[in-house]
């Protein structure tokens, strides 16, 4: 079962590149994940937990230690959501009732973000010099990646509070995504953020719809 899990261990092959079981799985219960979200369904946190653990994997064994600990970040905040939404007074039947924030906490946490985002890009652009073992070469589009990484954490925070703006971190997040990926020529990952692209539009607008349906108030 361990060789199942290795990146080693091709699944297919798209494009010319080599698609591993566990990065084929992980991408597969994360699509699966955001369209669930989309319906308002608490079952996209159990199986946004599978997709965590299987890039964690992923990353692991691709040496990408801050990605792996990345997923740690996601691990907790979908645990998190989980809890959160099954103890939510909103909830019906397995569905939940969402709302916007109040424009005060939107503006704050939108400048919160860019703030942690643009401070997290300074210190990437300067890491290859402040750390050159770790970080041998210089990062590309440092606050670009640092921004969207940012921007992605407060995403699924709102989104474990049940606060619609979070689809508009995801969209601006994956419009970003679609480019700086294909510029990097890792297509395979811009394709698929072309996909989370259109999830992240559809959940905004079922989000919309289920204010006028169900009814809410702007909340902090």
């Amino acid at each position: 079962m361990g060789d199942f899990f290795s990146v080693d261990n091709t699944a297919l092959t798209v494009f010319g590149y080599p698609l591993s079981y566990v990065e084929l799985l992980g991408t597969v219960f994360y699509l699966w994940s955001v369209w669930l979200i989309t319906k308002r369904r608490i079952l996209t946190w159990p199986v946004g937990i599978v997709s965590v653990l299987l890039y964690m994997t992923l990353f692991y064994q691709i040496r990408l230690y801050s990605d792996a600990l990345e997923q740690v970040y996601y691990l907790l905040a979908s645990v998190y959501g989980w809890w959160r939404w099954v103890h939510s007074p909103s909830i019906k039947g397995t569905i939940l009732s969402v709302s916007f924030s109040s424009l005060k906490w939107i503006l704050t946490c939108l400048i919160i973000s860019v703030l942690l985002g643009l401070a997290m890009g300074l210190f990437m652009s300067r890491a290859h010099t402040l750390f050159p073992k770790i970080f041998p070469e210089e990062a590309s589009y440092p606050f670009l990646d640092a921004l969207t990484t940012i921007m992605s954490f407060t995403a699924m925070w709102l989104m474990a509070r049940q606060r619609i703006e979070s689809w508009l971190y995801w969209i601006a997040v994956d419009i970003v995504g679609i480019g700086l990926y294909y510029v990097k020529a890792v297509k395979f990952i811009s394709l698929l953020y072309v996909i989370l692209l259109f999830l992240a539009i559809k959940g905004l607008i079922s989000w919309i719809k289920t204010t006028k349906t169900y009814g809410s108030a702007a909340i902090s």
